[in-house]
């Protein structure tokens, strides 16, 4: 039996609880505490500690891709559970991955075996990009005890770190979730910020798909970019060992993108995916002042009446 608890409360107040809870018994700092990334040597040395919990997240929109589920039983690091980001999301949503209510994320977080006192480390199989969205979906419901493994999988094979096989068998928990509003954009949030000028957009598509030179992969889209915005595209942070950039990069990657690190900013990409690796880059460097756009370019090209501009930031 999975059990669930949505909040409808403060969620100020749930991101606290959820930090004295994952507190208790702790005999090491989180390295989320101070910024959002673990290494593997960190998670080498603690997957086994019983206050942490390994999620694998990865998942690709490629056609033809072989199944999560599948490549997740192959192999795995020791004791993760699979979070299938295609399933936890608002099915009823035409716009694709959009963030689930609050109830469906609680009971779907439980069944992994994860309760609010939990810390949460997420890895996937590719470049951090949808380790970033899962980070983000759990900073979105309040539970801010949550980093991503710098460097993911690819990394963890390089080091010749272990790895099991088969499916996971996780114990169900309670997890109490509350959605905290100042973590994501809405559409009308973004027809308010384009209009008034209010945040700093940060599209990271590729510059071909900012600029609206090439068409758009989903149907119906236009392409191009939402007046105002700046470009970063995300593939500017890889690097040759998978993990995020240095602070001193990343500060050197936003400057010369044109954003102002005093000014808040919302991160926007195609799907919300990679929208959310840019995201832990700021939180990296200390910019907490951000937003995602959930729906981002597929759901704001897709409507008539919202302006589109093309051509370069």
């Amino acid at each position: 039996m999975v059990l669930c608890v949505p909040r409808r409360g403060n969620p100020a107040a749930l991101v606290a609880r959820n930090a004295a809870r994952s507190n208790v018994g702790m005999g090491h700092t989180f390295p989320s505490d101070t910024h959002p990334l673990v290494t593997t040597d960190w998670l080498a040395a603690h997957r086994g500690d019983p206050d942490v919990r390994i999620v694998d997240g990865s998942f690709s929109s490629v056609e033809g891709a072989p199944d999560v589920a599948a490549v997740f039983a192959e192999h795995h690091i020791p004791g993760a559970v699979l979070f299938d980001i295609r399933e936890v999301r608002d099915k009823a949503d035409p716009v694709p991955l959009m963030l689930p209510k609050a109830q469906y994320f609680a009971a779907a977080v439980a069944a992994l075996g994860i309760a609010n006192r939990h810390r949460v480390v997420v890895y996937d199989s590719g470049d951090m990009l949808n380790a970033g969205r899962v980070w983000w979906m759990f900073r979105s419901f309040g539970h801010h005890a949550v980093a991503v493994l710098d460097g993911g999988l690819p990394k963890w094979l390089a080091e010749g770190l272990p790895l099991e096989s088969g499916a996971a068998n996780p114990v169900s928990e309670t997890f109490e979730a509350a959605l905290d509003p100042a973590q994501l954009r809405t559409l009308a949030d973004m027809r308010r910020a384009v209009a008034a000028g209010s945040e700093q957009i940060l599209d990271v598509r590729e510059n071909e798909r900012f600029a609206g030179v090439v068409a758009e992969k989903r149907p119906g889209l236009r392409a191009g970019h939402m007046p105002g915005a700046k470009n970063l595209p995300y593939q500017r942070f890889k690097t040759a060992d998978n993990t995020l950039p240095d602070p001193a990069t990343l500060r050197t990657l936003f400057a010369q993108a044109g954003v102002d690190p005093q000014q808040p900013v919302v991160t926007t990409c195609g799907g919300g995916v990679a929208a959310g690796l840019v995201a832990l880059g700021l939180e990296r460097i200390g910019h907490t002042n951000w937003a995602l756009y959930d729906g981002s370019w597929s759901e704001w090209a897709k409507q008539a009446d919202t302006p589109v501009e093309t051509g370069d930031a």
